[in-house]
């Protein structure tokens, strides 16, 4: 027998999840009375390790083979908590920590709480969302491109259809300073597309000017890149999202400028006024040289993006604090939020003082951070980062969500390993923040979802440029997708959709996963699964219910949604055989079909969810 305590049962600790100052926690933890426990006691300690709060648990009452032992606790300072159990006996005394989905009595993992302030909200538009992300040079071109002032040198695809260019210089760089012309009327004259998704956020990679087609390089942070078009571009894109219902966020690049900029100009584009060119430059403390001007630090050693000292006083005022700072400036032409890019690079400070300062601006801003991990406990460089403990952060990428589907879609998990990263994120994240969280099967730094799917071709970019998948790899992906897409529009969050995955492209990863928008080539029956999704997802138990599994094992997955007494049931049938369900109030289903009155059979990669009536 073993001792039982599972910190995401209510039965072991309620609340679920986070708590706020001065909200008491209680846990009950099940010990087999074999183990003869004369006293057990839960020690929380602080994110740094330093010893918080002993906690004795009292005995409450036998049950079965059990002893059931309880205590409350509460904190009064915000923070990042973690616990683990000391239990005595008659004949001594062990401790008790976590380990993986289980409990043992060996050294291992420490249970988690967060305490968050009470007044940190997140925006109530963003919860349950359906976001949209767009490669703006890879969507749509309306018209022609003014390429006054464009950064030099490049290239401008004769043809929408053709391959990126993804071939070196002979010295060895891939420039991506190729383009096919996407700009932000193309994105105007697409809203009613969108619209017919169910958008209603709209994710655009970086827009400022800049040298390269990805634009992460920023040359000049408040000005569009002209082949996007003009401020007043941006602001009717805006205006033209608002009719729609669709907010429009944009790509925050702070930790880093391109070196072809404003603020740098080391080709002396920008009049040779920036920090390579004279020390005299207002821009100069931005950057650290090592040996001026040729040796300085950049991001990730790429020489082409000098890293920034975020603290510097200029800087912040610039980017942040200052009447006319950047944030400022495209909250004011329209835009309704940011995602901060490589978040994890840039100091609490820093994104406290951001947060703070577009709230000011616009009261129910979103902010969305880079996050590649737990952002509850994430750590960089020695830096323990202070996300949702802070209230600053309204949402993170979920990329441990994407891992999980990907694994149980190519059959690595058999459902467990997804409950428990599902259940795990709804645990540390405020339910704020889980509902708000961004949810991606595929992103510009990932390869398309149709290829992940099924193939783990690592080849050379020659390579990756020729490799498609065959006729069955691709029946077989787009068969995964249907399946993958339902499990992430029925989880928490915020389901994001990256541009042309609706209409079944495929690639490899950067560049060839971001190819132009397939316009007039649309997977048309993947396309109108898309729309019934985005009409799914208007439900407002998805939107924002409490999960809850059923069923996570031989390749099945059953969960529900509640919601103000109101109940959804999801099932996804993985395995190679049918799977009889309860009937219920259809919603969606997908190669499911009746068998009796109140029952109903999932085929194998059948779907379906139903609401209890």
């Amino acid at each position: 027998m073993r001792i039982l305590f599972d910190s995401k049962i209510s039965q072991f600790k309620t609340p679920f999840g986070t708590l706020t100052p001065g909200q008491n926690c209680t846990l009950h933890i099940h010990i087999p009375s074999t183990v003869q426990a004369t006293a057990v006691t839960c020690l929380i300690r602080n994110e740094d390790q330093s010893p918080a709060l002993s906690v004795p648990m009292e005995y409450q009452k036998k049950k079965g083979a059990y002893d059931i032992f309880g205590g409350r606790f509460s904190f009064q300072t915000v923070g990042l908590y973690f616990y683990h159990f000391r239990i005595d006996t008659k004949t001594g005394s062990f401790s008790l920590f976590k380990q993986g989905d289980n409990t043992n009595m060996e050294q291992g993992d420490l249970w988690q709480v967060s305490c968050i302030p009470a007044d940190f909200t997140t925006p109530d538009w963003a919860k349950g969302a359906l976001m949209y992300q767009i490669f703006p040079d890879r969507f749509r071109q309306s018209g022609k491109c003014d390429l006054t002032g464009k950064l030099q040198p490049y290239t401008v695809h004769k043809h929408w259809d053709e391959e990126v260019d993804w071939k070196p210089t002979p010295e060895g760089l891939v420039l991506n300073n190729d383009f096919f012309g996407g700009n932000f009327k193309g994105i105007t004259e697409k809203m009613g597309y969108l619209a017919s998704l169910g958008v209603e956020i709209l994710y655009l990679n970086p827009v400022s000017k800049s040298f390269s087609s990805h634009r992460y390089d920023t040359g000049d942070y408040k000005t569009p890149d002209p082949m996007l078009g003009t401020a007043e571009d941006f602001s009717a894109m805006c205006n033209a999202a608002h009719s729609h219902g669709i907010k429009v966020i944009l790509d925050g690049v702070y930790s880093h400028t391109g070196s072809d900029s404003l603020y740098f100009d080391k080709k002396k584009s920008f009049g040779g006024k920036g920090a390579y060119c004279t020390k005299d430059s207002p821009f100069y403390p931005w950057f650290s040289f090592l040996q001026y001007p040729d040796r300085y630090r950049c991001w990730w050693d790429f020489d082409t993006l000098p890293t920034v000292n975020k603290m510097e006083p200029s800087f912040v005022d610039y980017i942040i604090t200052g009447k006319d700072s950047v944030v400022a400036h495209w909250l004011k032409l329209g835009a309704d939020g940011f995602r901060l890019d490589v978040v994890d690079e840039l100091p609490n400070e820093f994104v406290a003082l951001l947060k703070k300062r577009i709230r000011e601006i616009r009261k129910d801003a979103l902010l969305v951070g880079e996050v590649w991990e737990d952002a509850s406990n994430k750590s960089a460089y020695d830096v323990r980062r202070r996300y949702f403990v802070d209230g600053v952060l309204d949402s993170a990428m979920n990329y441990p969500f994407r891992t999980a589907i990907l694994n149980f879609m190519r059959g690595w998990d058999d459902g467990r390993g997804l409950r428990n990263v599902v259940m795990t994120i709804a645990e540390n994240y405020p339910p704020q923040v889980l509902c708000c969280n961004m949810n991606m099967l595929g992103t510009h730094d990932t390869p398309r979802i149709l290829t992940a799917l099924v193939d783990d071709y690592e080849g050379s970019r020659e390579e990756n440029a020729k490799r498609k998948l065959s006729r069955s790899m691709r029946e077989e992906a787009t068969e995964r997708l249907y399946m993958a897409s339902f499990l992430q529009y029925t989880l928490p969050g915020m389901p994001s959709l990256y541009y042309g995955d609706e209409a079944g492209m495929e690639g490899c990863k950067d560049p060839f996963n971001r190819r132009t928008y397939p316009w007039g080539h649309e997977d048309q029956d993947l396309l109108s699964h898309f729309r019934r999704l985005g009409q799914l997802r208007k439900h407002p138990v998805l939107r924002t219910g409490d999960i809850e599994f059923f069923q996570a094992g031989e390749h099945r997955l059953g969960f529900s949604r509640s919601l103000d007494g109101k109940k959804l049931r999801v099932y996804l049938n993985r395995s190679g055989d049918s799977w009889d369900i309860p009937a219920g109030k259809i919603l969606l289903a997908h190669n499911m079909h009746t068998v009796a009155p109140n029952w109903l059979t999932l085929s194998p990669m059948g779907f379906c969810v139903v609401e209890e009536t």
